[in-house]
């Protein structure tokens, strides 16, 4: 995440969406890191969360499947195991929108889980009932789609977190107009 908002602040800074923001932990990280950052998430209960833990960030709520934001008005994405909900069919459109709203040369932030199969989680946070698939995936399916969407992979590590016993992460820039 330092790394990411480092990229950011030396390509002049200006708005980071996290897509997918949840709770808003990372959106409060990266504004703690002295990104312009704001959450997005297609869940208006988890904005509503969100928006209760961190009252002075802005959280809206959207799709990542159709992002309402001007093309490249984003200076950077972060989508930290947001992508993990979306089918592998829908990961295209996706990647198309977020590489739509980047400016050429922005950094998108990319943590997702790592393997070959799918799970339906029936337990979300505070033991809510749900029923959302998590998708996981491997480095090189996900840097082909990124590729086939206009990124350019800069980094990619295997890591051990809070959010996976096996994540993956990826930091790509937007390739340059006509790229």
């Amino acid at each position: 995440m330092a790394s990411f908002a480092d990229v950011v602040r030396a390509r002049g800074g200006g708005p980071v969406a996290d897509v997918g923001c949840g709770a808003g932990r990372i959106t409060a990280h990266l504004c703690g890191l002295g990104v312009d950052a704001f959450g997005i998430d297609l869940s208006p209960k988890m904005i509503d969360v969100a928006r209760g833990e961190y009252p002075g960030l802005r959280f809206d709520v959207g799709s990542m499947t159709d992002l309402d934001l001007a093309d490249g008005s984003m200076a950077g994405l972060v989508a930290w195991y947001s992508v993990i909900h979306v089918p592998d069919d829908d990961l295209d459109v996706v990647f198309d929108h977020f590489r739509r709203v980047l400016r050429p040369g922005g950094p998108l932030l990319v943590g997702f889980h790592v393997g070959c199969d799918s799970q339906v989680k029936t337990q979300g946070y505070g033991g809510h009932p749900m029923h959302l698939h998590v998708h996981r995936r491997q480095h090189s399916r996900m840097r082909g789609w990124l590729g086939d969407a206009g990124f350019v992979v800069e980094a990619e590590r295997t890591v051990t977190s809070a959010e996976s016993p096996l994540g993956g992460i990826v930091l790509a820039r937007r390739a340059a107009v006509g790229a």
